[in-house]
């Protein structure tokens, strides 16, 4: 399909828009496009385009347009153009679909504006009732304003608020932590330990205090963890394993003081094991949303400093399974080659 005739299905929105000439192919001067359905959501509301005259031609259906004070019904084969700047609303009249052909001068962005909508009417963000969540709606404003916004507030003051709404989101964003590191020892014995969490007091020490299971590592099996890290609180978890394929993975989801999911995946080498630690936390228990404000660098240091304590002693512990089980010991690996705690923000709402 040519980019002319590209189609955009926005179901939420009750509309199907299908491009007819873009504006690459008209240099900037036009974008016109058939859109046919019945619109709703933040589509129906009053609207400006602040540097676009929009022309609208019903092709089949009928249309009220409301602007300046008059509502004009817009019946098949007739037009009528919005100048820029103008406050209108766009009704179907009917309960049934209807087809328009819509021409913007200039182009500008309004292509990507349709394109944006449609791939969060894909994703999920934005409701059956035709509005979009309010970190993608915030988004919109801050992006897309140029190619259309409510008549009301005025923008400044949507702005801000949407502005607002980012500065939030970002104080709950997700701490996503990668670690990787090599250790001299079997994968088989590298994976009991880890996915044995009543081991971690004998060998993360002295992060793990207690930890209790209700039965042996397994899909389903839950533990209670009491740790602490480097700043002075100690914290409460519980963990349940959600994946388990020894001695290659295990994922456990995690809820109480902190909320998250760990993964675990372990790598033969010719020295022994690589180790993969996949850890977010949920930025939503009242701890991390206290402190996350002002010592995001604290807490991520102190996450670095509760892995160096794993690093510290994992080896040691898994040499010794592999010991008792009589298998052989790995050379030791250079450390230097592992690669130490990076830490990345996901935000999860767009």
């Amino acid at each position: 399909m040519s980019e002319a005739r590209k189609v955009l299905e926005m179901p939420q929105l009750g509309t199907r828009v299908e491009f007819l000439r873009t504006a690459d192919e008209t240099g900037g001067e036009v974008l016109e496009m058939e859109v046919t359905g019945h619109p709703r959501g933040f589509l129906s509301q009053r609207h400006i385009h602040p540097a676009q005259t929009e022309r609208l031609e019903m092709v089949s259906g009928a249309m009220k347009v409301s602007m300046n004070g008059h509502e004009h019904v817009v019946h098949e084969g007739e037009s009528i153009e919005v100048p820029p700047g103008t406050p209108h609303t766009q009704t179907p009249v009917g309960g049934g679909p209807g087809r328009i052909r819509i021409e913007v001068r200039p182009a500008r962005n309004t292509q990507e504006f349709l394109e944006r909508l449609a791939e969060l009417c894909s994703a999920g963000k934005i409701g059956r009732r035709g509005f979009p969540q309010p970190l993608a709606g915030a988004e919109l404003i801050l992006e897309h304003a140029d190619a259309g916004y409510a008549s009301g507030p005025p923008l400044r003051v949507q702005q801000a608020v949407a502005r607002t709404v980012l500065r939030v989101a970002r104080l709950s964003r997700p701490y996503v932590f990668v670690d990787e590191w090599d250790v001299a020892a079997s994968p088989e014995s590298v994976f009991d330990a880890l996915a044995d969490a009543t081991s971690y007091p004998q060998w993360w020490r002295p992060v793990y205090i207690d930890v209790t299971a209700d039965g042996p590592a397994r899909v389903g099996t839950t533990a209670m963890q009491h740790f602490k890290g480097r700043l002075p609180y100690h914290l409460h978890t519980r963990s349940r394993i959600t994946k388990f394929d020894p001695p290659r993975t295990v994922t456990a989801e995690v809820d109480g003081d902190l909320r998250g999911r760990g993964v675990w995946t372990l790598t033969p080498t010719a020295t022994g094991t690589h180790v993969r630690f996949d850890w977010q936390v949920n930025a939503d228990r009242k701890l991390l949303r206290i402190l996350t404000p002002v010592l995001r660098p604290a807490l991520r240091a102190n996450h670095n400093w509760a892995i160096a304590r794993a690093i510290e002693g994992l080896e040691p512990y898994a040499r010794s399974a592999d010991a008792a089980a009589g298998r052989s010991a790995a050379a030791r690996p250079d450390h230097r080659r592992s690669r130490g705690s990076r830490e990345e923000l996901a935000l999860r709402a767009v």
